[in-house]
């Protein structure tokens, strides 16, 4: 079996570290991931996360709302009786890895400018095709050089 989540989105809020009776650090977050369907305007989903021990301190020390992360982990559903005894299922991702996939510069002139939407997330740009005809045009490859 296999469970196995890969998420690239922005984070919604600033993260707040927590730490459980045993001192055990814990951080909730949720991650704003872009959805893009031809017949659509771009929207997102919100997806809610956990990290524990150092991924939790790393993201209190280092990330902030709006920053660019890539998220790594597992779908966990857990549930919990609430104060009116109703039961309560939450299902989120057990954060394994956490980067953070711009520099602090590129994060603060972003929060600095306006936007309408959570960000670019990982949709190419349009200076995406001429990476494409620089990095063609410079391959020189003989078919010596194939191990086939």
């Amino acid at each position: 079996m296999i469970n196995r989540v890969v998420l690239v989105g922005r984070i919604t809020r600033d993260p707040e570290l927590r730490k459980t009776q045993s001192g055990t650090s814990v951080l909730s977050f949720t991650t704003a991931v872009n959805r893009r369907f031809a017949s659509q305007d771009a929207t997102a989903d919100f997806i809610n996360c956990v990290a524990w021990n150092k991924t939790a301190e790393f993201m209190a020390q280092y990330v902030k709302k709006g920053a660019l992360l890539g998220v790594e982990g597992r779908i966990q559903t857990r549930n919990y009786e609430d104060a009116t005894g109703k039961r309560v299922y939450v299902t989120e991702v057990v954060a394994d890895q956490v980067q953070l996939l711009e520099s602090r510069a590129t994060s603060e002139s972003r929060q600095s400018q306006p936007s309408d939407f959570a960000g670019p997330g990982y949709f190419a740009d349009e200076n995406q095709n001429q990476f494409e005809e620089d990095f063609e045009s410079s391959l020189d490859i003989s078919s010596d050089d194939l191990p086939f």
